[in-house]
Formats: C-alpha cells, sequence, structure tokens
C-alpha cells in the first residue's frame, strides 16, 4: 500500500507494459478484461458455476467459518467522507506520473470507480468480497500511523497513506460480524502510550508498525514502555519485515531487519512478522562483517529459536506472489514444524493487482495443478479475495499443504481472535 508509492513489494515491477495496459483505461469494464490483462475487471458477485466450483466448495473444508481469519487487510481512504484518511499529494500531482499511475492501479484493485467518493467505495468493494465467505470470517482492517522523526514529530513527507485509529474502529465496529481493527501508534509521538491504552481500551486486536517507513527502530528506548502494554494486554505487534517497495516513506531499509523483533519477544511481547520477511535482503548482524542475506533467511533462522516459543509468528499475506522465489513458496508449504505458527492474510487490496499473481507459475513450479488455473483465474476477476484464499488452500508441495490451522489462526489466543469492537465512540 502507498499514496507517495502506491504499490507494494514491486506491484509494478512490468513497467513501461503495466503502464501501457493501465492507461488505456482503468474504470472496471468486463467487456474489455479480455483486452488488458493488466486491469482487475471487477465483475461483481460470482456467478452460480464459480460459486459452487468445486474448487470452491473444497477450499472450505476442514475449516470452522467462525475461526476464519485474515489477518492482513488495508483499508485506504482519501478523507473524502470525513475519515481522516489521506494519500501523499504527490499521488494527485500530475507531475508525478509514476506516483499518480500507482495510485490508480491501486483505486483499480479495489475497484473504485468514483475517486470522488473513495472512502466509501473502498469500504463497499471489500463487504461486497467478503459477503462470498462463510459467516463467521473475518477480516482484520489496519489503521496506519503517520511517520515520524527521530524527535517524535510528525513527518507528512514521510507519509505515503495515513488511516486513523479511530476510523478503523469505526469501520470495523459497523460490521463486527466481518471485521476487526488493528491500531497503529508510532511509539515517538508524545502521546502514543496514552494512544495505545486509548486503542486497547477501544477493542483493538493488534498493533501494526512498519518499521522503514514510519522510522521505528525496535531497539529504541521509548518502545520499551509500549512493549509492556501489549505484553499486559495480550495484544500481538504485527511488524513488517523485509524489503519494503510499496511504502519507503522514511527509508530506513536497515530498520526492516527481521533479527530486530527478538527486542520485543524478549520483552514477552506476541509478535507477528508480516509476509514472513519473504522478500528483499537484510545484514546478518549476528555476524562480525554484517553480510547482506535474504530477509527470509532471517525469519527462518528466528523461527528455529527455542527461545521465541509460540511468541513468534509469521502471516503469509503477499508470500505466493510472483515476485517471491519458488524456494520461498516450498518453506513455506513444506516445512510443517512451522504451520502452527503461521497465519493467513490477503494483504487486501493486493490481490487485485493483476500482475502481481501467476497460476501459470506455481502450475510450472508443480504447486498448482493445471486445472485450477483457469477457475483460478475466473474467481479472481470477480473476487479477488476469495481468489487468494482459494488459491492457498489448493497449493502443494510434496504432498504437504497449509492446514486447516493457519486460516482458522489457531497461533493465536482465543480472546484476540474472537474479541468484539466497543462501539466506535470510544477511540
Amino acid at each position: 500500500m502507498n499514496g507517495r508509492h502506491l504499490t507494494r513489494r514491486g506491484a509494478l515491477c512490468c513497467g513501461a507494459a503495466l503502464a501501457a495496459g493501465l492507461f488505456t483505461g482503468l474504470v472496471p469494464n468486463p467487456a474489455a478484461a479480455s483486452l488488458n490483462p493488466f486491469r482487475n475487471p471487477c465483475r461483481g458477485a460470482l456467478p452460480p458455476d464459480l460459486a459452487k466450483h468445486d474448487l470452491v466448495l473444497s477450499a472450505f473444508d476442514g475449516i470452522a467459518a467462525e475461526r476464519l481469519i485474515d489477518v492482513h487487510s488495508h483499508l485506504l481512504g482519501t478523507g473524502d467522507s470525513g475519515s481522516g484518511c489521506s494519500v501523499n499529494e504527490q499521488a494527485f500531482q500530475w507531475w508525478h506520473p509514476t506516483e499518480v499511475l500507482r495510485r490508480k492501479v491501486i483505486m483499480n484493485a479495489a475497484c473504485v470507480v468514483d475517486e470522488g467518493a473513495v472512502d466509501r467505495a473502498y469500504v463497499d468493494g471489500l463487504v461486497q468480497q467478503a459477503e462470498a465467505f462463510p459467516a463467521g470470517a473475518r477480516w482484520w482492517l489496519f489503521a496506519f500511523a503517520r511517520a515520524h522523526d527521530d524527535q517524535g514529530r510528525e513527518r507528512a513527507d514521510w507519509t505515503t497513506f495515513h488511516v486513523p485509529n479511530a476510523y478503523a474502529a469505526q469501520v470495523a465496529g459497523a460490521r463486527p460480524q466481518r471485521f476487526r481493527w488493528v491500531a497503529s501508534v508510532h511509539p515517538y509521538a508524545p502521546t502514543a502510550l496514552q494512544d495505545l491504552d486509548t486503542a486497547i481500551a477501544g477493542g483493538a486486536v493488534a498493533v501494526k508498525w512498519l518499521p522503514s517507513a514510519m522510522n521505528i527502530d525496535l531497539r529504541d528506548a521509548r518502545c520499551r514502555p509500549f512493549y509492556e502494554r501489549l505484553q499486559r494486554a495480550g495484544l500481538p505487534l504485527i511488524v513488517h519485515c523485509g524489503e519494503e517497495k510499496a511504502a519507503p516513506g522514511a527509508d530506513r531499509e536497515a530498520l526492516g531487519n527481521p533479527l530486530l523483533v527478538r527486542v520485543p519477544l524478549g520483552a514477552g511481547v506476541r509478535v507477528i512478522v508480516a509476509h514472513a520477511a519473504s522478500l528483499g535482503h537484510a545484514h546478518d548482524i549476528d555476524k562480525r562483517s554484517a553480510p547482506r542475506v535474504a530477509s527470509f533467511e532471517l525469519f527462518v533462522r528466528l523461527m528455529d529459536e527455542p527461545a521465541h516459543g509460540d511468541r513468534l509468528l509469521g502471516d503469509i499475506s503477499a508470500v505466493f506472489q510472483r515476485n517471491r522465489s519458488e524456494a520461498v513458496w516450498r518453506a513455506v508449504l513444506e516445512t510443517e514444524r512451522w504451520h502452527p505458527r503461521l497465519l493467513h492474510g490477503s494483504d487486501h487490496p493486493l490481490p487485485g493487482v493483476m500482475p502481481l499473481f501467476s497460476t501459470g507459475k506455481l502450475v510450472q513450479a508443480g504447486l498448482l495443478k493445471v486445472a485450477a488455473a483457469e477457475p483460478l483465474q475466473r474467481i479472481r476477476e470477480h473476487n479477488p479475495l476469495l481468489f487468494d484464499f482459494v488459491l492457498k488452500r489448493h497449493l502443494h508441495a510434496n504432498g504437504r499443504r497449509l492446514p486447516p490451522s493457519v486460516f482458522e489462526a489457531r497461533a493465536l489466543p482465543a480472546h484476540t481472535a474472537t474479541v468484539r469492537p466497543v462501539p466506535p465512540t470510544a477511540v
């Protein structure tokens, strides 16, 4: 997600070809879909043959609907409804054509046609997709804090997009049968602890940080009281680790090093490493020369360290995008000892950015049956959220699949998974 660079993890890596495709028409138009493979055609509700397709029905086998949770889903808005959301101004300036294009890509992915009513259209599109799931399935909707400098001052120029806690609570509170909300509070802000207490009291189920974009050093002393409160409340901290191309913000790449999560883990906080740190490289600070290695390699090291136990979790949002390696795909599917600590996430609205996924590559890698590719693509044109879920349920490697526990969020305490938000006025 991004305002200044509105995409995630290289979503627009197709460069000029993608730009040309998107410029041919960004308003959803099913009739033109076959002419533009880069656009989300936004076809709406699934037709009966797809809704009852064995690929869809079998994806829910063995899963308790009331436990089905997507722990990584973004809210986004421009503030046109009074939500307080914002997107960096460069995304609206014609002299920044790349940023404008990227904003349009995300709007298309979320099926937002009227950019004069983004806040409402974005939520309406999400609700429509969620209704294709059984009753009880829920999504964690992210607030997103503004970036701050080292002195604790808000930096609008570093903030790619902003979603206030109050807005996330409001959206989730309006539909508690479908949504929970995740707070985002910058620990350097003068009111950080007060804001965190307010969020906890307001029903937040977790806190989300993107350290490299927000300028958060997990080792900073200002984080320690934050960790104490999270530990007491039993709330997890969701930390983006690895490369972040979508929201560069403060552009502090070193702060996304997976090894830094040892600090909150050591304070007793349950940490969810977003995307399983599956993209990019970081310095191996455990070694004197600190060589750069794959961030995923460092995540693997952490997962295998007994000291963390069930406090260290990973969400698999974005893991099966085409810009991840086959080695990552196979490791996530085949390493069964990790499965009890993995969580499902979609990274909505990214499943609607068409170039991000390639069922063909997954088939070629032997991880997806050939017969599944075509119906999955058809599902995606109607409901990218459902596509993401069904795809993950049918991936396999050497006879191993992701078990239902990943999608039921069994790694989370029951109170975190089932707590109902209080009325949004409390936030």
